[in-house]
């Protein structure tokens, strides 16, 4: 295998910040909350569903954090990702899974996967569209759809 490139903790710090100021406008991006944490475990894809569950994300959390707190510093999400990687890649040397776990993080940015748009409904459409009216309510507007005024009557 060609020469691997060592992780550059500026971008995993970076994606740390984003991810911790994810959904809060009064978060400064220096520390994480469980729930961002999960986001971003989910989002950089470290949650596979066979050998890490979001309930080994919540677990690691928990232990890597003090013990009063309910969020985690960069050296402490640094830690949880090293205790998450050998998990996440069997058969590989702790040092390697370290840094591959690292990577996955590495320049990611939260996704907005699952987040409710505006809904464009039929029915909204079908009511106001003036060619689909019928008796007393289609004399009150001419054929390109526009209302005659009150002054209608014939």
């Amino acid at each position: 295998m060609a020469e691997k490139s060592p992780v550059n903790m500026q971008t995993v710090h970076e994606s740390f910040q984003k991810f911790a100021a994810y959904g809060d406008s009064k978060a400064s991006g220096n520390e994480m909350t469980g729930k961002n944490w999960a986001k971003l475990c989910k989002d950089c894809k470290i949650i596979d569903g066979k050998n890490i569950t979001s309930t080994d994300v919540d677990i690691v959390f928990s232990k890597v954090k003090a013990k009063s707190a309910r969020i985690i510093t960069f050296e402490e999400f640094k830690n949880a990702l090293a205790e998450l990687a050998p998990k996440r890649f069997k058969g590989r040397s702790k040092e390697e899974a370290i840094e591959s776990a690292f990577k996955m993080v590495a320049g990611k940015d939260p996704t907005n996967v699952g987040v409710t748009k505006v809904a464009k409904t039929g029915a909204v459409d079908r009511l106001t569209d003036t060619s689909k009216y019928t008796g007393s309510h289609k004399e009150r507007f001419d054929e390109g759809g526009k209302g005659k005024g009150k002054g209608m009557e014939v």
